[in-house]
């Protein structure tokens, strides 16, 4: 059996031009998760999208894990463009055309009484509208996207299965168990959940608004298929205190 467990990357910069940084606040949220690990088993294997905040989500991590382990870090990070979020921006542009410049859109959220209840509100209709399908204008369709999200999910369960065969093999038929890491985003891990669960695209896209920095959804890989055993928990999160909870 492998436990796969999905990890959202930490707080990004929201608001800022380049919102593909981690936030101090996010940086700590990864460590706290890394040092949280260690009452958890040992990873066997780290994967992440291409990403900025999934690298440094990735990096803080490790670098708190093995430290409270006191050990030789020895996991390498092995990157997917699968397990990439989707351009939120192109998504928002095409919902918004004034937004296509991007101060305009820092300029209108900036001007609300309550700018991330604004921004989320906005952002779940643009949501709606690129996976509809009814419009063509996107530099990546949402079915495109999902796609992209199962098609790597597929290549690490294939790889997993094989390394279990020769693992297996090698220990006498024992059952072995591999936990496999992989920092991403929001976009994937809710595609992933909609199509375990055999969910509706719209359901999947509730699935995304609700997932916390950091949090760890797990899936259990067995002959029989693939299941969740738990989404989103963020207990490590809790323990630190109710200011370290973000989803933004």
């Amino acid at each position: 059996m492998a436990a796969l467990y999905l990890i959202r990357h930490g707080q990004a910069s929201f608001g800022k031009a380049d919102y593909d940084q981690l936030s101090d606040k996010g940086v700590r949220q990864a460590q706290l998760l890394g040092e949280h690990w260690q009452a958890l088993t040992a990873p066997d294997k780290c994967y992440s999208g291409h990403l900025l905040r999934h690298g440094q989500s990735a990096d803080a991590f490790l670098s708190a894990y093995f430290l409270s382990a006191d050990k030789e870090k020895n996991l390498p990070l092995l990157k997917h463009p699968g397990f990439n979020e989707f351009d939120h921006l192109d998504v928002l542009a095409r919902y918004n055309p004034k937004w296509r410049d991007y101060r305009h859109m820092q300029a209108d959220i900036a001007g609300q009484e309550n700018p991330r209840a604004f921004f989320r509100q906005e952002f779940t209709h643009a949501m709606q509208r690129w996976i509809s399908g009814a419009y063509d204008n996107y530099q990546q369709s949402w079915l495109q996207f999902k796609q992209g999200c199962l098609d790597a999910l597929q290549e690490v369960i294939s790889q997993e299965r094989r390394s279990l065969l020769q693992e297996n093999r090698q220990t006498d038929n024992r059952q072995a168990t591999q936990n496999i890491l992989i920092f991403t985003s929001g976009g994937p891990i809710s595609v992933i959940i909609g199509h375990v669960l055999g969910l509706g695209d719209q359901q999947a896209l509730t699935i995304s608004q609700q997932l916390t920095n950091t949090g760890v959804t797990k899936l259990l890989l067995s002959r029989q298929g693939l299941h969740i055993d738990y989404v989103n928990n963020y207990r490590h999160l809790e323990i630190a205190g109710r200011e370290w909870i973000t989803q933004v």
